[in-house]
């Protein structure tokens, strides 16, 4: 069988280093991490530092570098420029030795369909040498999986299986875990269930690095860096990058058509909201009309920054000092009489208005 991995036989807009290096407290720490593919750059001399014990989330779209960055660190991808080490060893260089104390949990769950829960457990603690049988039923009682021990991967549901690649991952204890989308095609319960196995882990002495594109769940994590383009855009806790990184505050605006009873015809989309379209289409005609004519009317809005579709309201940025009764009027300014109303309420902001303030920056 095919192992899924080889486990042990400054860019001037980049983010400065949290800290200088300290070999005692740094689990991970690159320097100007680069990567070609041929002539596309899909890490663009990224730096960062991990401190031991640390939950770190990199977070942004498909395609942005995060794999590949990870990938780098784990010495399974040889950088274009720069250089990096894990839990002090060299990560290009002592690869051999970085892979035999961190964890990989890949994107698409490195199982043996053919195998049972055990067998696969037994399959990957060999290849790193531990042969107690007392740590093999630890990790199945940690991972809540000694009833499914004796069957088939084929016949686990996603959640079940990501569960077993966890445990797969930390069955030789390593002390840092890589963990690349872990969640990804994962219900939201057992999203939530699996962000606890990993803070249950991180109190036993773990660190861990763990790549999403989902918002909500970067909120978990102690720090998260935001990846776009290759690029690390920033990189601090969810608490500061709401009040670091976005341009002011923001505001929920909830719009209500005039009328019930008038479909009216389709108006057109703007240009700035077109990839949110499959939100619309959920809508009824005449809310839909009604949303896109509040979008025109709140991109008229001079203290408006930026204005975007959220489930079945609009999400609007403004300056910090702006009122609510500032918005209301302006929006009246900017508004030529349109057959819909606005209500605003001021909310707190996500990391996806974060990324999204950051990403119009690049």
């Amino acid at each position: 069988m095919k192992m899924p991995w080889s486990p042990p036989q400054v860019h001037p807009d980049q983010p400065p280093l949290d800290n200088p290096p300290q070999p005692d407290g740094i689990a991970i720490h690159a320097e100007g991490l680069t990567r070609y593919f041929g002539n596309f750059l899909a890490v663009d001399h990224v730096s960062f530092t991990v401190w031991k014990g640390e939950v770190v989330g990199y977070l942004g779209p498909n395609g942005s570098g995060k794999t590949t960055t990870m990938r780098m660190l784990l010495g399974l991808l040889r950088p274009s420029d720069g250089t990096a080490q894990v839990l002090g060893y060299h990560a290009f260089r002592q690869s051999e030795q970085v892979r035999a104390n961190v964890g990989y949990m890949s994107q698409k769950f490195a199982l043996y369909h053919e195998l049972t829960v055990a067998e696969n457990l037994a399959f990957y603690a060999g290849v790193y040498g531990i042969r107690e049988r007392s740590r093999l039923e630890e990790v199945l009682d940690l991972v809540e999986l000694r009833s499914f021990r004796d069957q088939r991967v084929s016949s686990l549901s996603v959640g079940w299986r990501q569960r077993l690649a966890l445990a797969t991952a930390i069955v030789h204890r390593p002390r840092l875990l890589f963990l690349d989308e872990p969640t990804s095609g994962v219900d939201p319960l057992a999203r939530r269930a699996f962000w606890d196995l990993i803070y249950k882990l991180v109190e036993g002495g773990v660190t861990a690095l763990v790549t999403t594109h989902y918002m909500d769940e970067a909120e978990y994590c102690g720090r998260v860096g935001i990846m776009r383009d290759g690029r690390l855009l920033a990189l601090d806790t969810p608490s500061s990058l709401k009040t670091n990184a976005l341009p002011g505050l923001a505001w929920d605006v909830f719009v209500t058509p005039a009328s019930q009873e008038d479909e009216g015809l389709a108006a057109p989309i703007p240009a700035q909201v077109q990839h949110e379209t499959a939100i619309l289409e959920k809508q009824p005609q005449m809310l839909k009309n009604s949303v896109i004519q509040a979008i025109e009317v709140l991109q008229r809005c001079p203290c408006v920054l930026r204005v975007g579709l959220v489930s079945d309201h609009l999400r609007a940025i403004t300056p910090a000092g702006v009122t609510a009764n500032d918005l209301a009027s302006a929006i009246a300014a900017a508004d030529g009489g349109s057959a819909f109303s606005l209500r605003v309420e001021q909310v707190e902001p996500t990391l996806e208005d974060v990324f999204l303030a950051l990403a119009g920056k690049g």
